[in-house]
């Protein structure tokens, strides 16, 4: 089982890694909080991630796929927001002091946007089922389980690791970097969130 488990480590990773808007709110929120603060929103994203990906073993994206009319309302719902979450880093970036403590995101806050930034998109959910709707299929069902605790703790390793890493290594960095990031995190933020009302434009205009 073990051989199991390292193969649901590994897809799960591959993955994770990509470039998207949870590694984008772990790698802010490393660079702007303390460590234990910064940890506990990991947590927060870590908890959404493994929803989503047990949502996606039970096949639920294939059920908003059935209904686009439900697809176009979480999308138009999810870019409003995600806009408004892009809108509030690049704020924050404006109202930094360099070498003094600035206001942190409100852990209620941080928790409602570590599952924002996780199921804001439909499409990524869809995606997600059909990807794990794909892995599962050779799987015996002894090996299902075992698999399923590759891919959670991959990404446990990965944010987790991520937050590590970036909340040791901030504070060697420049403090100016910390503005920047959160500019450039806050435009790719605001742009995926308009990609998904484009995206919901298109499903009713048809």
């Amino acid at each position: 089982m073990t051989s199991v488990v390292l193969r649901g480590m590994l897809i799960s990773i591959a993955l994770v890694s990509s470039i998207g808007m949870q590694n984008l709110f772990v790698f802010n929120s490393a660079m702007s909080n303390r460590f234990r603060r910064a940890m506990l929103i990991c947590l927060f994203v870590w908890l959404a991630d493994t929803t989503l990906t047990t949502v996606a073993f039970l096949g639920v994206g294939a059920f908003i796929s059935h209904y686009l009319w439900l697809k176009i309302v979480i999308m138009l719902l999810g870019g409003l927001i995600v806009i408004w979450m892009g809108f509030g880093i690049l704020r924050s970036a404006s109202q930094i002091e360099l070498g003094k403590n600035n206001a942190q995101l409100p852990l209620k806050e941080a928790f409602a946007s570590a599952w924002i930034v996780t199921f804001a998109n439909p499409q990524a959910i869809i995606d997600t089922s059909i990807t794990m709707g794909a892995l599962r299929g050779p799987l015996s069902d002894n090996e299902v389980l075992p698999f399923f605790f590759g891919i959670i703790l991959a990404t446990a390793i990965w944010f987790f690791g991520i937050t590590l890493i970036v909340n040791i290594l901030k504070n060697r960095l420049p403090k100016r970097i910390l503005m920047w990031i959160n500019i450039i995190s806050g435009v790719i933020v605001m742009g995926y969130g308009v990609l998904l009302l484009v995206n919901a434009a298109r499903l009713i205009l048809g």
